[in-house]
């Protein structure tokens, strides 16, 4: 495959991260959800207000996937108070990574997770911990080849249906 850059996602860029979130989504998603839940969250979950204010957010990052001209992934990392449960200022969130589904088992992913590890370690973060569904066993295999341990779970609300997200956390002192 050829040469995949990862980017800051900014503002101007707000369309491509709304269209790639909500395919990417879906496409992860849509099989073990019904149609109703879905169409609410990816309405209210990747609304322009809400990316907008994302984007906006100090403590909240980004970037892009770029193969050519075209967005095949991304990354949400959140820090400080902008994490979407720990809040803890030593510690970064890796939110989302998605990838468009006919790019898997090509190691964009990996490219994401390292951009992420490296925005960890510029931050100085001594952690960096996760939400991954529990459903999800592609995910929590990936995260576990990378040294992820689960360390707790939560519940993560997609429309009217509560689901169990495994936490997971690596140290980065191990890696």
């Amino acid at each position: 495959m050829d040469f995949i850059d990862i980017r800051k996602v900014t503002l101007d860029k707000i369309d491509q991260l709304q269209r790639v979130g909500r395919q990417t989504f879906f496409e992860t998603f849509s099989e073990s959800n019904s149609e109703e839940n879905m169409k609410k969250y990816l309405h209210e979950g990747f609304s322009l207000d809400k990316l907008r204010t994302e984007l906006s957010d100090k403590d909240t990052e980004f970037y892009f996937a770029v193969l050519g001209t075209q967005v095949i992934g991304y990354l949400k990392l959140n820090f400080g108070n902008a994490q979407t449960e720990l809040k803890d200022e030593s510690a970064l969130e890796i939110e989302r990574i998605y990838v468009l589904k006919e790019y898997h088992g090509k190691k964009v992913g990996q490219l994401l997770y390292e951009k992420a590890i490296q925005v960890a370690r510029e931050k100085n973060a001594h952690y960096v911990w996760l939400g991954v569904w529990e459903e999800n066993p592609r995910a929590i295999c990936f995260y576990e080849k990378n040294g992820f341990m689960e360390f707790d779970k939560h519940i993560f609300r997609l429309g009217d249906d509560e689901q169990t997200d495994i936490m997971m956390k690596l140290e980065l002192s191990r890696v």
